[in-house]
């Protein structure tokens, strides 16, 4: 599959592009992802000389606003707001289930854990590194709800734990839900970020991909 990333960049100045990354695509690649956003940075240079280098990561399936700092000197400035938490990161997601509440926070930390026959995944655990999310929710219907997160650590699938933490595991999630049905996809799309740079942030909006758009309608929530 080949993928046109210039043709998905949400923003671009002389620091940063932020694109709007398609599930599916990984950002870097493996064993089992060959082909990565790396495959295509040359396409999102714009006439610099240097490349672009991504600035954090999202999951493979995880879709949304994706950071490429432009240039090393850029790239050392953005790593040290992401490191300092300056960073608003908004996501949207479809979850199973209603919340018995509007909004909260998931205040549980996170341990990464592994096994030779299960491979491995992050898990609730006292002993963990700490983790924080802000949630809200946006609609529901039929069994679902519509839900923002915004992370207030940068834990790994710390979106997806804490939602299934709280009862209401992400759709299309094979890790932390129960098994998909065929053909579903994780929905879960990382809907907005800002970015502290310079006197004016940098505030960037995803669209809602097409194969969440069906979960979005189903909640009676629309997202202009």
């Amino acid at each position: 599959m080949s993928f046109d990333l210039a043709a998905r960049v949400l923003f671009r100045d002389g620091r940063v592009i932020v694109l709007d990354k398609p599930a599916g695509l990984a950002c870097h690649p493996g064993p089992q992802t060959p082909e990565s956003v790396e495959t295509y940075l040359a396409d999102l240079s714009f006439g610099f000389k240097e490349l672009p280098r991504l600035a954090h990561r999202l999951d493979r399936d995880t879709a949304g606003c994706l950071v490429l700092a432009r240039s090393l000197r850029t790239a050392r400035q953005v790593a040290r707001v992401f490191s300092a938490h300056q960073v608003q990161k908004t996501y949207w997601a479809l979850v199973r289930g209603t919340p018995a509440a509007s909004e909260g926070v998931i205040d549980a930390p996170l341990l990464k854990i592994s096994s030779a026959a299960a491979g491995w995944r992050m898990v609730v655990d006292p002993t963990g590194q700490q983790a924080q999310t802000r949630w809200r929710c946006l609609g529901t219907g039929e069994g679902f709800a519509w839900l923002e997160f915004q992370p207030l650590t940068g834990r790994t699938h710390q979106i997806r734990v804490h939602a299934a933490h709280l009862g209401l595991p992400l759709v299309g999630d094979p890790v932390y839900g129960p098994p998909p049905a065929p053909g579903e996809r994780l929905q879960l799309l990382a809907r907005a970020i800002a970015l502290p740079l310079g006197e004016k942030p940098i505030s960037v909006v995803a669209p809602v991909p097409p194969h969440m758009q069906d979960g979005l309608a189903r909640c009676g929530f629309s997202e202009v």
